[in-house]
């Protein structure tokens, strides 16, 4: 990326200062009210930080379900560029002229976005194609904006309640989702995967991408046809279309637990305007097309997710496209998350805890039992409820803020993950507000589950431990005299640990402390007096007694602004 100038940073500063003061940005932000304001805000600050807020609309663990729902709404709002200026860009990566690359090439762009707009066009070969152009100074701004943001960090150690969270953590995955939007030779190689793994797979198709055609700020993508799914869901569901609704419902379920619990590698922005739906014609050649032989159903094979090879696919087809932000689990993790799912099914809170607890990193102590419980008590009322019934983003965040609470942090590929969820979530509660998601995932978690289990595996370690209490057995009864001589010897001790002993322990000696404090400050107090008034001929002794009453004055100072300190950081 080109060099910056001090000018340039310092006017992009004065401008970010100008625009987050107008909005009241900052404390809005930090009392979580407002939501509207802050996203107008981000809007005129440009790319750097329209991603950022999409970014948080991602994590429930640091904001309100009302500022998630109002990011979601953050319109990339630019100008869009003119044809001289497009034509340019295109030209400069090619190195040659357009007319050698595209047989014809739409004018006028069909969507504009921060980073870029994107265009109609044909290839020589009359293949319909949708180019993707960056726009000029996108990576100089974002250069300038991630500068800015890193020099930022500094003075976050003075924002309250970070205790949980790493900003630099949150500065990494906004830079490293910005630059991916940069390069669209990331989301690029991104296409190429997710095509492999998910086209075809039932009625989901994926738009090929083209690398000949593609360069560092050109993405070049098979044009789908089709309009976004939110087209079908605006009106209300009737009699006649509600089984189209209830199989995109599933379909789309089921191709994401695939996507997670078999790929390992998941869409994780599928809102209503990344998925596409469009009817067959009678002419279509896919119009007959036998259900295809997907890796999917030879990892599940003859199980009850999978469908008859020999079975007429429907005449609608779903179409996934952007996959500038897409999701990776280790084998670990999601093999933690269908523990959750499994454990969701059996309905037993403390199991489910158990399964929360090993996809979060711990951030200080954490008392097990105490999680299970207020696990236990916030999550029965949800069990038996329908998905039309739930407000997922107020439980997700709810869930966050009790993990928090026991200082606990969920993983940051599982909070990508949750915010995926959310919103197919969206769509799936739009298109059939009576399915079950346990009931489409249950299927799946048996399956899952019978696929870990190695029978082998585990009647060895069954063995193995009655191997072990077989050896310990027969010294029970030495044990239990041994333990009877104790007691009656008047030996016997027994421990008893306070919940929250190590805290209270600490508060007992603050108090202390103070109570000792206070003490010597009187004494101190008390004792400068003495000095003071019986030191009418001895101005050595009255100096001191006034040194004293200044030793006094300044402790007292220093415990006011420790306490005022620590009152705000409250």
């Amino acid at each position: 990326m080109p060099n910056i100038t001090s000018k340039e940073k310092r006017d992009r500063l004065l401008f970010i200062i100008k625009v987050l003061r107008q909005h009241e940005v900052l404390r809005n932000f930090l009392k979580q009210k407002d939501p509207k304001e802050v996203r107008l805000a981000l809007e005129k600050l440009g790319p750097t930080f329209i991603k950022a807020g999409q970014l948080l609309s991602t994590r429930p663990d640091l904001i309100s379900p009302a500022f998630i729902k109002e990011f979601r709404k953050l319109q990339d709002n630019v100008q869009i560029d003119p044809f001289t200026t497009v034509k340019k860009t295109l030209e400069a990566e090619y190195n040659c002229p357009l007319t050698d690359i595209f047989l014809q090439f739409d004018e006028r762009p069909f969507a504009s976005g921060s980073i870029g707009q994107t265009h109609h066009a044909l290839l020589h070969d009359h293949t319909p194609v949708v180019v993707k152009v960056q726009h000029p100074n996108v990576s100089e701004l974002v250069e300038t904006d991630l500068s800015l943001f890193k020099e930022a960090l500094r003075i976050l150690k003075f924002v309250p309640d970070l205790s949980v969270i790493d900003p630099k953590e949150i500065f990494t995955e906004i830079q490293t989702s910005l630059l991916t939007e940069i390069d669209t030779q990331i989301e690029l190689k991104n296409g190429l995967e997710f095509y492999r793994l998910n086209n075809n797979d039932g009625i989901i198709r994926v738009p090929k991408v083209y690398p000949k055609y593609s360069a560092s700020k050109i993405l070049v993508n098979q044009a789908m046809p089709g309009q976004s799914i939110k087209k079908l869901t605006a009106t209300k569901a009737t009699k006649a279309d509600k089984p189209l609704r209830t199989v995109l419902a599933k379909t789309l379920v089921k191709n994401f637990i695939k996507q997670v619990f078999v790929d390992n590698y998941f869409h994780a922005d599928p809102h209503p305007g990344n998925i596409l739906f469009y009817q067959l014609q009678l002419d279509d050649p896919e119009y007959n097309e036998l259900q295809p032989t997907h890796q999917f159903k030879k990892q599940l094979k003859n199980t009850s997710i999978e469908a008859t090879s020999a079975t007429t696919l429907p005449p609608y087809r779903l179409v996934y496209l952007d996959f500038g932000m897409m999701g990776r689990l280790t084998k670990n993790l999601a093999d933690g998350i269908a523990q959750i799912v499994i454990a969701l099914n059996t309905k037993d809170t403390r199991q489910i805890g158990k399964a929360v607890l090993a996809v979060c990193n711990r951030t200080g102590p954490v008392d097990e039992e105490d999680f299970y419980n207020e696990l236990g008590v916030f999550l029965t009322p949800y069990l038996n409820l329908g998905l039309g019934q739930i407000d997922l983003a107020s439980l997700l965040f709810r869930i966050v803020n009790l993990c928090r609470k026991n200082n606990l942090q969920l993983k940051s590929e599982v909070t990508l993950l949750i915010k995926a969820f959310a919103s197919l979530e969206g769509i799936v509660a739009t298109l059939d507000p009576e399915l079950s998601l346990m009931e489409v995932a249950r299927p799946f978690a048996r399956e899952y589950f019978k696929k870990q289990f190695n029978v082998k595996k585990s009647l060895e370690e069954l063995g193995f431990e009655l191997y072990q209490a077989s050896k310990v057995a027969p010294k029970i009864p030495l044990k239990f005299e041994q333990l009877l001589d104790v007691l009656t010897q008047g030996q016997g001790k027994i421990a008893f640990k306070l919940k929250d002993q190590d805290k209270l322990l600490d508060r007992l000696e603050k108090i202390v402390n103070r109570v000792i404090l206070a003490i010597i400050l009187a004494a101190l107090i008390m004792s400068s007096s003495l000095l003071v008034q019986g030191s009418a001929a001895h101005p050595a002794i009255y100096n001191i007694g006034v040194l004293g009453y200044l030793l006094a004055a300044i402790v007292v100072i220093i415990l006011i602004i420790s306490e005022l300190h620590r009152h705000f950081k409250k």
